[in-house]
């Protein structure tokens, strides 16, 4: 199979790339792998807390909690729609932009879309696009694991947030080492944002929520800090964890049921269509993420408005009869029966 990347020349020239094998590099794994990587000795391994994580994520938390319980109720509402929108956006930049564009390469973005990308995922603070990325291919390519830096089999907890306040599994590492980042570490926009990551934080997702409400509508910088800025990156926060958490654990499994990712109606519709976790899992290079892309998937649409205008381009997506073969073959039967040929 050969998949071609298009030029911004080539753009208009071409349609969007329709994949007929379900086998891609980057970061899908075969069932055949994964059984494999399932089965390996486990290694001598001691939980070690990062302390500093544990710190700040408390204290964010309890923060947040502060603004949802106390300081919602005195804003303004302009303050709730802003900080709304800018919960919106920072999603969107984890679900568009370091997930499906730069971990997937599941499509190609020209320079002002990039940027607008990398501004957006700022906002989420879930560590830079290089780091994210860096993790979500050794998640996908070791999945449930020990290799997997969330992995789901040691708890609800742990693959929520816990992953996050202790040291990485000697696994993680060492399986990390082996996967290729060169394409990311060539992307100026990446490196730029992975350089200047702990600053571009501060002012986006930070200093600018509180300033521009006190600004724009007269909010008090106490209110807005509260509401739009750090209420609001923990909820968001909260939402991106459940894709690694609750859609690991909860939904049904009708492309492959070898394998823990499920199809969660609820995940999807707060993390912008990355519920559909089951599919995700199984093509993992495909831009729309599910095979539904409208249903409830409002990533997708917005990586075909980018489309449509111009901006992304080299879309990926599987054919239909490769989705059929892996979930005859493979899948709980919810959807397509087992063994069914049909079209």
């Amino acid at each position: 199979m050969n998949i071609m990347f298009l030029s911004d020349q080539d753009y208009f020239k071409m349609p969007p790339l329709k994949i007929e094998d379900e086998t891609m590099p980057v970061v899908a794994s075969t069932v055949e792998e994964k059984k494999t990587a399932q089965n390996e000795p486990k290694k001598e391994y001691k939980m070690e807390i990062v302390w500093t994580n544990l710190i700040i994520h408390t204290v964010l938390h309890a923060t947040a909690l502060y603004g949802l319980t106390v300081e919602i109720w005195r804003s303004q509402w302009y303050t709730l729609l802003f900080a709304f929108v800018l919960g919106w956006f920072s999603n969107l930049g984890i679900t568009a932009g370091a997930h499906r564009l730069w971990s997937h390469k599941a499509y190609s973005a020209k320079l002002p879309l990039r940027i607008f990308l990398a501004i957006i995922a700022s906002l989420s603070c879930q560590n830079s696009i290089y780091i994210w990325c860096r993790d979500h291919r050794v998640h996908h390519k070791f999945t449930e694991t020990d290799g997997d830096p969330h992995n789901a089999k040691r708890g609800f907890f742990f693959s929520h947030v816990g992953w996050l306040i202790v040291k990485k599994h000697p696994e993680v590492i060492e399986k990390g080492a082996k996967l290729d980042y060169s394409d990311m570490l060539n992307d100026p926009v990446v490196k730029f944002q992975h350089k200047f990551y702990y600053p571009l934080i501060l002012m986006i997702s930070f200093v600018l929520p509180t300033v521009v409400p006190y600004f724009l509508w007269n909010e008090s910088l106490w209110n807005a800090y509260f509401v739009a800025a750090v209420m609001r990156l923990v909820l968001t926060l909260n939402i991106g964890w459940c894709v690694n958490s609750v859609a690991h654990m909860w939904g049904n499994h009708p492309y492959d049921e070898t394998i823990e990712p499920a199809e969660n109606i609820a995940v999807s519709f707060f993390a912008l269509g990355e519920g559909w976790h089951n599919y995700h899992h199984a093509f993992p290079f495909d831009y729309r993420a599910s095979e539904l892309p409208w249903k409830l998937n409002p990533t997708t649409q917005f990586i075909d408005l980018m489309h449509l205008i111009g901006q992304a381009y080299g879309l990926k997506y599987m054919s239909k009869e490769a989705i059929r073969s892996r979930a005859t073959k493979y899948g709980d039967g919810s959807i397509y029966p087992r063994g069914d040929k049909t079209n």
